[in-house]
């Protein structure tokens, strides 16, 4: 457990490094915790170090852990999700950071509305496209944020990415520059319904470079947790 605290300390560390190489205030960065197979009393002890936001993979565990973690915390979707785990999901999370498609998009609309909800969602994007990840094309992102910013239950907060994995996180900068200029292309764009907040970009082995180069959000699984078992 302490090793979660120390490795939280030397994160805001290395952020503070890179916000102010990018001038910016480190606290414009938000930390999603990713907390794949990471048991609650662990969840617990970050949570209990500041971290505000959690990232689940998969419905199905984060239908587990929600209710054990205490706190003022959010829960965000960050894996592909299915569109027969939509209702479930729409139930569960504060943010949906992975739809990739329309289609994925009306059904979190249908399943928000039942609710009475306005789900907020990021827009993911096949930075490197890998055909091994889901996402959009990035051509192609655009025109389907206007489509789905005409539904009623859904908001767009901006995007997300994954890059292709290097050894040297270096070789990654690109696909990040990328992105950021995607993202201001679409704020530029000022479509209705769509507040382009976010750009959740890097992980543990990259989210410095990603910082330079414009996220606003990372995803940190091992950087925080250690090892996956």
């Amino acid at each position: 457990m302490e090793a979660v605290r120390q490795n939280i300390e030397k994160l805001r560390l290395k952020i503070e490094d890179a916000a102010q190489k990018s001038g910016r205030s480190p606290e414009d960065i938000q930390i999603v915790a990713v907390t794949k197979t990471v048991q609650p009393e662990t969840i617990q002890v970050a949570v209990d170090c500041g971290i505000k936001i959690l990232g689940e993979n998969r419905v199905q565990e984060a239908q587990k852990k929600v209710g054990l973690v205490k706190g003022d915390v959010s829960w965000h979707m960050i894996g592909h999700l299915q569109k027969n785990k939509v209702k479930y999901a729409v139930k569960l999370f504060s943010m949906i950071q992975s739809v990739d498609s329309y289609e994925l998009a009306v059904e979190i609309d249908k399943r928000a509305g039942m609710l009475g909800k306005v789900m907020d969602v990021l827009i993911q994007v096949n930075i490197g496209r890998e055909k091994t990840k889901f996402g959009a094309e990035y051509e192609e992102t655009p025109e389907l944020i206007k489509r789905i910013s005409t539904l009623e239950h859904v908001r767009i907060k901006g995007l997300m990415a994954i890059a292709p994995f290097r050894e040297d996180p270096e070789d990654v900068r690109p696909f990040f520059r990328k992105m950021r200029e995607l993202f201001l292309e679409i704020k530029s764009k000022n479509i209705e319904n769509v507040d382009m907040s976010f750009l959740s970009m890097g992980m543990t082995h990259d989210y410095h470079i990603a910082i330079e180069e414009g996220a606003n959000m990372i995803r940190i699984g091992t950087g925080i947790f250690g090892p996956r078992l």
